[in-house]
């Protein structure tokens, strides 16, 4: 049982004396905490033992009771105030009623009253902390389970469950920030079949998102929570522009997470979007980009805008999970894969055991959804006749040889027409960032940042396409370019070796030397002389 404390404050104390012998404290659910002569000491003694009650009477000497009460009621609110009165000063006292004075007694003090009057008042106490602990037991629950509440609401954000008008509340009873303006997905995925020592994949998923909390969560303002054994941020961007940046930082962080804590680690880049409702568009290419790990490698971060620009949209026949899983293999199988996901689409489909109106159906949707495909990733030619309906005419007169053929080849053709879309794409974009060396190898502030920038791709998937393509590094294609060019003036012109060097990008003559006779294994001077036979342009 609650016990409360009680406070008692008279002038005489012959009448505090009668009080305390009067009640059965113990028995009322109550304690006396001290008794005060004046208003004075009894504030000194509120501030200092803080009672649940305090009992006063009204004429005291330096402090009298209304002024007490008013310093009471305005320093500790929660203390309750019981005022003694003679009859004379009754109407005076009830005329404070702002007080909030729990109750008058009229003096002399009886007993039975006074036993009543503490009987409901500890009702009205042990009712009133009842609630405030009730209060602060939700509070706390409330607090302990937040976490949970917003990994929920991100959960139903990428779902694409939440209304806008919902969104507001959302973010105000979760105590959720987004102010973005711009906000993008990433998916970090951590490889299950290659787990350190001593680790199973469990702890090894929860080490992975903590670093991620860690490594991009301050920087990118970045919400980090678990959703389909992946982890998932939302970062938020002040710009599209930073996109680049957020790639690079993510691509440091899968080398960081290989090195330091041994997993393999892809992280899928989704597109930007204004709006934090629009999510689940990022989260789906965040998605593709991940699965594109099994074509541009693992352990580096993959940008669905920059490796698939030509990528528009998400093919799919709706809730045929086989033919989703045959588009899946023509953007990331081999032809093998793709004859085995032709035989399970038309095994599972069981197309001509279906009665000839279902039948007449499924080929429709069937032509419906290749259509989709190809105009979603911009694919053009020969795929389809321009009479669609000399096309549904003639599948509907195909056996299920003919048809597995026919369905195999326009699938092969997707195949390629996609596989020569990505060589072109990259061909392109290392064609321009040599041509860009050849045009400007002459600025020493040239190197791999800023062609990304004129470029506008991430360094990790720039250095990534261009080390494919060309076999070196960018760093080391331009000095092999520079060194080309450098080997050409010592031979064409009689300049110094300083010039020649300021000429083709170096800034320090003796750093141009020791990159010189590291390529041709001559310093630029010998060179000069075993390739003209003259040693003019020494070097200085």
């Amino acid at each position: 049982m609650e016990k409360y404390t009680v406070l008692l404050v008279d002038d005489e104390e012959e009448v505090i004396q009668a009080i305390m012998k009067k009640l059965e404290w113990e028995e009322l659910g109550f304690s006396v905490t001290g008794y005060a002569c004046n208003g004075v000491k009894a504030l000194e003694m509120v501030e200092e033992y803080q009672p649940d009650v305090v009992v006063t009477d009204i004429k005291m000497p330096y402090m009298n009771g209304m002024e007490l009460s008013q310093r009471i009621k305005a320093e500790f609110p929660t203390t309750k105030i019981l005022i003694f009165t003679g009859f004379d000063e009754f109407e005076y006292a009830r005329e404070a009623v702002h007080l909030e004075v729990e109750e008058y007694i009229l003096k002399p003090v009886n007993s039975v009253e006074l036993t009543n009057v503490f009987r409901q008042l500890k009702i009205k106490l042990d009712q009133e902390i009842s609630e405030k602990r009730n209060v602060e037991i939700l509070k706390k629950y409330y607090m302990e389970s937040l976490p949970l509440l917003q990994s929920n609401f991100y959960t139903m954000l990428l779902e694409g469950q939440v209304r806008v008008e919902e969104v507001p509340r959302y973010l105000s009873d979760y105590q959720l920030s987004f102010d973005g303006p711009f906000f993008c997905c990433l998916v970090v995925h951590t490889s299950a079949s290659q787990i350190p020592e001593n680790m199973n994949s469990l702890l090894l998923s929860t080490s992975v998102q903590k670093q991620a909390e860690e490594h991009l969560g301050e920087k990118w303002r970045a919400k980090a929570f678990p959703y389909l054994e992946n982890t998932v941020l939302i970062a938020q961007l002040r710009s599209v522009r930073e996109m680049r940046e957020l790639t690079d930082d993510c691509d440091r962080f899968c080398k960081y997470a290989l090195h330091i804590i041994g997993a393999v680690v892809t992280v899928g880049i989704g597109q930007a979007c204004k709006n934090i409702h629009d999510l689940s568009k990022s989260y789906g290419s965040a998605r593709t980009a991940v699965s594109y790990r099994v074509i541009y490698g693992v352990s580096r971060a993959i940008n669905m805008e920059e490796n698939l620009p030509q990528e528009t949209g998400v093919p799919a026949s709706g809730n045929d999970i086989q033919l989703t899983s045959l588009f899946k293999m023509i953007r990331l199988g081999s032809k093998e894969d793709i004859e085995k996901a032709v035989e399970q689409y038309l095994d599972h489909a069981s197309l001509q055991e279906r009665s000839l109106q279902l039948y007449h159906v499924d080929i429709m949707e069937l032509i419906n959804a290749l259509y989709r495909f190809a105009a979603n990733h911009e694919i053009t030619g020969k795929a389809f006749p321009d009479n669609m309906k000399v096309l549904y005419a003639r599948l509907l007169d195909m056996d299920s040889d003919a048809l597995k053929k026919w369905l195999t080849d326009i699938c092969f053709f997707f195949y390629e027409e996609l596989l020569d879309a990505r060589n072109r794409s990259t061909k392109s974009f290392v064609s321009k960032a040599k041509e860009y060396v050849h045009n400007n190898y002459t600025d020493e502030t040239l190197s791999l940042d800023g062609i990304c920038q004129v470029l506008g791709v991430s360094n990790s998937y720039f250095s990534t396409i261009f080390k494919k393509k060309t076999g070196k590094s960018f760093v080391g294609y331009l000095t092999e370019y520079r060194m080309d060019q450098a080997s050409r003036l010592l031979i064409e012109t009689n300049d110094k070796s300083y010039v020649i060097a300021r000429q083709v990008g170096y800034t320090d003559p003796n750093y141009f030397s020791y990159v010189f006779k590291r390529r041709f294994g001559v310093s630029p001077s010998r060179y000069r002389t075993e390739h003209t036979g003259s040693e003019n342009g020494g070097e200085k």
